[in-house]
């Protein structure tokens, strides 16, 4: 678009911001710093995008509070590691490099240039693939300090919520050290539990006010905390603002076309924009013309909001993509009348459950990571819907999708009829009863069943070496034994959970250099434009580690408005 046409700017800045996630909050940051009048935009009334309502980790190997507990780890282990999870020929080294030296150095600024970001060392939550080249079984990602809500006054009431998912029943927060107790119901789960919910019932000048709890974690905290950072230097957020367009005059992107109160105007950007307005996740038509087939937004967990705006206004310019047919893939589940669906972790991976595809056949380690999970699950259409299925003594003892709460607190007459779908919840009171209902071959579920169960006497899944690596046993229940992952599917009724391979956000996008500058079809420097986060084609496609999304979107977001403000 150009703007010698007779337009005028309605509004003028340095920088522009696109997005208002973790990488966007922080280029924000980083542009102010380096001198420059910045804006920050969001689509939504609600500030955060993915990352408000995501676990809140941040993956960055030597980070300082690794450094502060003396882990043992080294930028050469590292690099090792990254060399030997990242798929061939797909990531620029340069970008790689950039990330694994600069990312310590970018906390450590957040850290000393603001009051409020905060982090916690997460020691014991293991990279993805801990038993190779490189691998930790921890001292990697971080989590964000918790934070009481009365910090922000009535900005908290913009901020946009947890998933439900990351969240006890009645939306009481947890931090991901207490959400692997809570959620995998192990040992001391319902004392910390009721703690948590005593912190929530006493807060009274919260509840007096709102019934959202005020004490916040993950997601919300890490996005809240860098929000502060934000307001003290007095960087305008405008909500409720889409961006509809770039402006470019003689090659270089100048400005952007937003609406904003049902009006649209023109946005001057003296020395650049940043594009961090997430994925694609929520676009039919893109996910059809890109993503594995089948798919559908209905699977999807990530941000409503997400239509891959900003990645379609750079490829009028010209600007190149890459791993578009990938996604930060998870197995979700969609619980009747809610807007997202809900992601299937913890509870596929424990002890006593196993997903099986329509021919009842297992197709992968059900405890390993998610998007390795869901990696093996795209390649057979087969696998979709897959089926998690569980007994009797699963369903007493174990949450399930975060909304299926264990059923000695919550029984099977409690369940809303909605629910008992094939699409969603299904039981029976025989595995070939099940496997009708829900359209799978019996004889094919009763034999996998049946070998399974012999496996978890064993304590060893001879298919598929569930329970063998230290990241499977991350949630696992160390008191089930000879395999805290294994325990035998044996007292009626049996449970279907019905599950599809989605997502908590795209993985594909612009194409950038290791400037955070996006780049054209050609390969040169779309001058003006840079970019971070979900816009991005993925840093990490193989998602090594808890947080290898947002890690790579603050770095890369802190290079962006760094960059953008030297003009």
């Amino acid at each position: 678009m150009n703007a010698g046409d007779g337009k005028t700017w309605n509004h003028e800045f340095d920088v522009v911001v696109v997005g208002s996630g973790n990488g966007a909050l922080t280029a924000a940051i980083a542009a102010a710093d380096g001198g420059a009048e910045t804006l920050v935009i969001e689509k939504s009334e609600k500030f955060g995008g993915t990352s408000a309502s995501s676990g809140g980790g941040v993956w960055i190997p030597n980070n300082r509070y690794a450094v502060a507990e003396k882990a043992d780890d080294s930028l050469e282990d590292a690099r090792a590691y990254l060399d030997h999870v990242t798929p061939s020929n797909t990531i620029n080294p340069a970008l790689l490099e950039a990330y694994l030296e600069r990312g310590p150095a970018v906390i450590d600024y957040l850290h000393e240039h603001t009051e409020w970001v905060r982090y916690r060392n997460l020691a014991y939550y293991p990279d993805y693939f801990p038993d190779g080249p490189g691998g930790k079984t921890g001292n990697r990602s971080m989590e964000p300090e918790p934070l009481h809500a009365s910090a922000m006054g009535e900005d908290f009431y913009n901020l946009a919520p947890q998933h439900p998912q990351t969240q006890m029943p009645g939306g009481i927060n947890f931090t991901q050290v207490e959400g692997a107790v809570v959620l995998a119901a192990t040992r001391g789960w319902f004392s910390l539990a009721a703690k948590l919910v005593l912190k929530y019932l006493i807060d009274f000048p919260t509840r007096l006010k709102t019934l959202r709890d005020a004490r916040l974690t993950m997601g919300n905290a890490g996005v809240a905390r860098l929000f502060l950072a934000l307001r003290d230097r007095q960087i305008p957020l405008w909500r409720g603002t889409a961006m509809l367009d770039l402006v470019q005059e003689d090659g270089r992107v100048i400005g952007i076309v937003i609406e904003r109160n049902n009006q649209r105007e023109f946005v001057r950007a003296r020395k650049g924009v940043v594009l961090a307005a997430g994925g694609f996740e929520r676009n039919q038509a893109m996910r059809e013309q890109y993503l594995p087939s089948p798919t559908n937004t209905q699977w999807s967990a990530g941000n409503l909001q997400n239509t891959g705006d900003a990645i379609i206004a750079a490829q009028k310019l010209g600007a190149d993509t890459a791993q578009m047919d990938w996604g930060w893939w998870f197995t979700t589940a969609t619980v009747p009348g809610k807007p997202k669906a809900y992601l299937s972790q913890v509870e596929k991976g424990m002890a006593g459950s196993i997903t099986v595809n329509r021919k009842g056949a297992r197709f992968s380690n059900e405890s390993q990571n998610y998007v390795s999970f869901v990696a093996d699950m795209i390649k057979d259409e087969a696998n979709t819907p897959s089926y998690m299925i569980f007994d009797a003594d699963f369903r007493q003892q174990r949450p399930v999708a975060s909304v299926l709460i264990q059923g000695k607190f919550f029984p099977d007459w409690m369940i809303p009829k909605a629910w008992w779908t094939p699409e969603f919840l299904s039981k029976a009171d025989s595995l070939e009863e099940l496997a009708s209902k829900v359209g799978i071959d019996s004889s094919g579920l009763e034999n996998t069943v049946a070998g399974f169960n012999q496996y978890a006497v064993d304590g060893k899944d001879a298919d598929y070496q569930r329970g063998d690596s230290s990241y499977d046993r991350y949630y696992a229940d160390p008191e089930v034994k000879p395999n805290p992952c294994l325990a035998p599917l044996l007292k009626p009724p049996f449970y279907a959970l019905a599950l599809y391979p989605g997502e908590m956000g795209t993985a594909g996008g612009l194409v950038i250099d290791d400037n955070a500058q996006v780049l054209n079809e050609d390969g040169a420097v779309i001058a003006g434009l840079y970019a971070c986060g979900n816009t991005t084609a993925a840093l990490l496609p193989a998602y090594p580690g808890p947080g290898a999304t947002l890690g790579p979107a603050m770095v890369f977001g802190f290079i962006a408005g760094e960059r953008a403000a030297q003009g």
